[in-house]
């Protein structure tokens, strides 16, 4: 089986080229789907794993924002559905809780209605609409990735070991889905030559806000002995009008891909590791184009 990945320089990306030995892993700066200069020979492959995309949803508010989100996350995807159609490969794309609004009370199912409230949840409901067209696709959808570079793990153990203590939303509920384990379902799916669909693919375990993510952080760190605060959303971006709103309720439900033999770990326990094992913490925001 011949695989081609897409995005390879960001945090899941990264982590499929690993977990998929063999495959033929291109940067953006090697093939960009937001351009589509250059294309691959698509037919030299099997499957296509794409793993690129926009993420700078508050950036994706400006008006430079909401062109460059569209092209990568809607037209991109678009674009390898149409070639995936042409030549046959099965395509595997990843989604986001951002297509959801939100306001369910429990947890999201696969094929519960969408209802984007940024233009990066819109753009990537219109890639993820497309992707579904193609007979043969994986949709995956993960929640707060963490894996190599920039990410909100990668910023609170920044903050420890420099001994800031935070200010955190609290009202924000999810898991965090750490790369590896998001590489290892595809891995897994493609594999087991599992159904077509979207698989909702998030860390195991009891949900959590962000703010209880970050004093897992701090006590996985040793730095417990500082305070995490929490705040809500509403007071967190007061007077920021081109915040990206953000869903409060993004856990997903598992028993999909628990069907499908996808186990994924309790998040904390992932974290007890990733903390272990990261040598240099990466402070700033999360990251952006992969």
């Amino acid at each position: 089986m011949k695989v081609l990945v897409l995005g390879a320089g960001g945090q899941v990306g990264r982590a499929l080229a690993a977990a998929l030995p063999g495959s033929v892993a291109l940067t953006r700066a090697d093939f960009d789907i937001a351009v589509l200069e250059g294309e691959p020979d698509w037919a030299g492959y099997d499957v296509v794993v794409n793993a690129a995309a926009h993420t700078d949803v508050d950036g994706a508010q400006t008006p430079e924002g909401r062109v460059a989100t569209w092209r990568a996350n809607a037209l991109g995807p678009a674009a390898l559905a149409d070639r995936a159609r042409r030549h046959g490969f099965t395509l595997v794309h990843f989604s986001t809780e951002y297509v959801f609004d939100g306001a369910k009370a429990g947890a999201y199912v696969e094929d519960d209605p969408i209802a984007p409230l940024s233009a990066y949840g819109s753009a990537k409901a219109a890639g993820d609409l497309a992707v579904r067209g193609v007979e043969k696709h994986y949709l995956l959808r993960p929640t707060w990735v963490v894996g190599e570079g920039r990410n909100f793990v990668a910023t609170m153990l920044g903050l420890a070991g420099r001994g800031i203590a935070p200010t955190v939303v609290a009202d924000q509920i999810g898991r965090p889905t750490f790369a590896p384990d998001i590489a290892a379902a595809v891995a897994h799916l493609l594999e087991s030559d599992a159904a077509s669909g979207t698989y909702h693919v998030t860390g195991g375990g009891e949900p959590a806000s962000w703010a209880d993510v970050a004093r897992a952080v701090f006590a996985a760190a040793g730095r417990d002995d500082l305070t995490v605060t929490d705040t809500t959303t509403a007071e967190y971006f007061a007077g920021k009008p081109d915040v990206a709103p953000r869903p409060l309720n993004s856990v997903l439900d598992l028993g999909k891909a628990q069907a499908a033999g996808i186990h994924t770990p309790d998040w904390r326990e992932r974290l007890a590791d990733y903390v272990a094992h990261r040598e240099q913490p990466v402070s700033g925001v999360i990251g952006y184009s992969q």
